[in-house]
């Protein structure tokens, strides 16, 4: 059997007081794909930075094989330090490797090389790590959530260039159908310890529930055990002393164990707080169309919405699913065509982006609403301490700040607040991220069991499989059709995924959403000699519009925040109105700006 790659054991760390991995140990061989899994907290990406020597662990051995190449791609990366963005992603490169590699998959990723990095979204971030860790095509990859702040054709693309790398691969993802498609070995940590299984994610599932199922036999065979020992204490014949003595012993070491066991992780307790029926009919949209300048966001669509549906939409980045969502749901006008909304609707978003939780305010304060201690849920009420230990909260961090909660709390935080208000329609967007695989199962259930009507926004294909009676996808040029079904059926019937986002006009042009001014600012700082061509007032505007769309942006989100209000249109709905109209026109002219820039930009190149 060849000797492993790299091989870490007996792995010792903790933090504060509280050990977070006791004994784990990871071993990665020639080629293998490997799935770290466990619940969110449980040590896993400590344990990848471990591997990659990005920490030292209190105690244990690490053992890579010398002259193989290893690169890790983090969960947030950090690109301060580089003048570019292909400085960033060739600066994974060994002596000898080709440049030309880490330009390509910048190029295939949607970037360019010259962007500045400290202007980047999120996900355009994401992307260069992920040319960075692969343009060396190391020995090994240690990826740590990849497929966050990816849309699905990046996602698909991603799995499909990884399945055809010759790297040995360790891989952390909440995504289900990454890491099935990938993985042909689970390693699962839990309470501190690491344990093997030689399957892919497929089986992970059975094969956890049989281990819980034998430590829940083992656990009740040491109760019985320790009972049959103190009844020989009270009642069993005098033997020996040194006999005695060793026999108290051992039930004091079999109680010692008893006590020092930890169970499983408990799991979330959800239940969602309905309100009243809704009518038949949810929304009806007729001939709909929404246009951003030249742009046609919408074109031309039609759907019904039934109460009880699950509706998914699906697209790249920018494409437009959540102004699709919005003038669906009536907070957003269309250009033209009506929408027409159903009765009695009581409408609950889940906002993933986490825009609307001050970091400042308690755990406590946002369950509540800043009213008192108790949690109202539908009819009923129960003490926030209670409530959130539903979340998997302890009672101590209810004074904590938000500020100090990872990702996943937030995430769990967020369901927490969105389940106790009462609806009969839920607008899920992105519900799945950060959320460990445990959770995402109780919420699908929840959903499942929910007698209103869920509209999801997600790029996680198995939850969209899982939940949707249909799903409403991008055809391209605004056109948007539904197909039965979930993901795989959308899929089918169409014969491919979702298709990558057209680029407009100019390939260096990115209008996707809030990224549309970070990318317009980052190209507008482009070498002089770039803009020879244009005369001295265009290249004074083309300076000038970085500003002014920025600033048209900020008044876009503040006028858009008076819409935000769950009140509105029933307190006010002419106001309602006229505010939508206004983010319409707002939109238009944002629109126009952005073309123009793009106008500029191209004779600029040319």
């Amino acid at each position: 059997m060849a000797p492993p790659l790299l091989h870490i054991k007996d792995i010792r760390i903790r933090f504060g007081s509280e050990p977070l991995l006791q004994g784990a140990e990871l071993q990665v061989g020639e080629g293998e794909r490997i799935c770290l899994v466990g619940r969110n907290g449980s040590g896993k990406s400590t344990l990848l930075k471990i591997a990659g020597g990005l920490i030292e662990a209190d105690s244990g051995e690490r053992f890579l094989q010398p002259g193989r190449t290893l690169r890790y791609l983090p969960q947030e990366p950090d690109l301060s330090g580089y003048k570019s963005v292909l400085e960033y992603a060739e600066g994974g490169l060994a002596p000898g490797d080709d440049h030309y590699r880490a330009q390509y998959l910048l190029e295939v990723l949607g970037l360019h090389g010259d962007e500045d990095p400290a202007k980047l979204s999120g996900g355009e971030a994401k992307r260069a790590a992920i040319a960075r860790a692969l343009a060396p095509e190391p020995d090994i990859l240690l990826l740590d959530e990849p497929t966050n702040h990816l849309d699905l054709p990046v996602i698909e693309w991603l799995e499909a260039e990884l399945k055809q790398m010759k790297s040995a691969i360790v891989l952390i993802s909440h995504d289900r159908r990454f890491l099935e498609n990938l993985s042909r070995t689970t390693v699962w940590i839990d309470r501190g310890i690491s344990r093997r299984n030689e399957q892919g994610f497929a089986a992970f599932e059975t094969w956890r529930d049989k281990v819980f199922e034998e430590e829940e036999k083992e656990q009740a065979r040491l109760s019985e055990k320790i009972r049959q020992e103190e009844h020989w204490m009270i009642y069993g014949v005098t033997a020996r002393r040194k006999r005695n003595m060793r026999r108290v012993r051992e039930l004091a070491d079999l109680r010692q164990q008893k006590k020092e066991h930890r169970g499983p992780q408990g799991t979330v307790k959800m239940s969602v707080t309905e309100g009243e029926t809704s009518g038949k009919l949810v929304s009806e949209a007729k001939g709909i169309g929404k246009t951003y300048g030249e742009r046609p966001i919408v074109k031309d669509f039609s759907t019904r919405i039934a109460r009880g549906d699950r509706l998914g939409f699906v697209g790249p980045n920018g494409a437009g699913k959540t102004t699709l969502l919005k003038m669906l749901t009536g907070e957003l006008a269309p250009d033209s065509g009506s929408i027409r909304l159903g009765a009695n609707l009581q409408m609950v978003t889940l906002d993933q982006k986490r825009e609307k939780l001050d970091p400042n305010d308690t755990l406590a304060s946002v369950l509540t609403g800043g009213r008192g201690d108790m949690v109202i849920l539908g009819d009923t009420s129960k003490h926030v301490m209670s409530y959130m230990k539903d979340f998997l909260f302890t009672p101590e961090q209810g004074r904590t700040p938000v500020k100090v909660l990872s990702g996943g709390e937030r995430g769990r935080l967020l369901l927490a607040r969105a389940l106790a208000t009462p609806s009969n329609l839920l607008v899920l967007d992105e519900p799945t991220n950060d959320l460990d695989l445990e959770t995402l199962d109780l919420l699908q259930e929840l959903i499942a069991d929910y007698n209103g009507t869920v509209l999801l926004v997600s790029h996680d294909r198995d939850f969209l499989d899982r939940i949707c009676t249909s799903v409403i996808t991008m055809e391209g040029d605004g056109l948007w059709r539904e197909y039965a079904g979930g993901y795989s059926d959308m899929v089918a019937q169409r014969g491919s995924g979702v298709d990558a986002k057209q680029e407009a006009k100019s390939a260096k042009a990115k209008t996707k959403g809030d990224d549309t001014s970070k990318a317009i600012a980052a190209n507008s700082e482009m070498p002089k000699a770039k803009k020879s061509g244009l005369s001295f007032t265009q290249q004074h505007r083309l300076k000038a519009l970085p500003d002014e769309i920025a600033g048209l942006e900020e008044k876009i989100a503040k006028t858009q925040k008076l819409l935000e209000d769950p009140n509105l249109f029933s307190a006010n709905p002419d106001k309602f109105h006229k505010t939508s109209e206004m983010v319409g026109k707002l939109h238009a002219e944002l629109g126009a700006l952005e073309e123009e820039w793009l106008e500029l930009e191209e004779l600029a190149d040319s």
